[in-house]
């Protein structure tokens, strides 16, 4: 049986071949800032995207993207507050979401630009 992370790992690394097909330039996976961490970050030409990926199997009963709660959000704008400031970057920032549903050896991909802002 398939586990949670091993899922999850497949789905990145789905996400991130998704993205570099499209001109996205991989910068860093799995960054962590204490316990919240960003999947991918990327340039999607001039613009830092901050990509959450969100996998399931078919055999879930909610959709991937239902997993990404306002907490789960905070976590992600933080994160990408301190990723920014540690990398002393000064780009416009943009929030994407990729979601994958496994079905057996095939998958469904859908990619969310602008999947949620940050507050002021």
């Amino acid at each position: 049986m398939t586990t949670q992370k091993e899922i999850g790992d497949s789905g990145e690394q789905i996400a991130a071949e998704y993205l570099t097909s499209l001109g996205y330039k991989i910068i860093t996976r799995n960054w962590h800032f204490g316990h919240d961490e960003l999947d991918i970050v990327a340039c999607d030409g001039d613009e830092l995207v901050i990509v959450e990926v969100k996998s399931r199997t078919g055999e879930e009963f909610e959709h991937p993207s239902e997993a990404l709660s306002n907490k789960k959000i905070r976590h992600i704008i933080e994160a990408a507050e301190a990723y920014i400031l540690d990398h002393n970057l000064d780009l416009d920032t943009r929030f994407d979401l990729v979601t994958i549903i496994f079905q057996g050896d095939k998958y469904e991909l859908e990619h969310f630009k602008d999947a949620f802002y940050p507050t002021g």
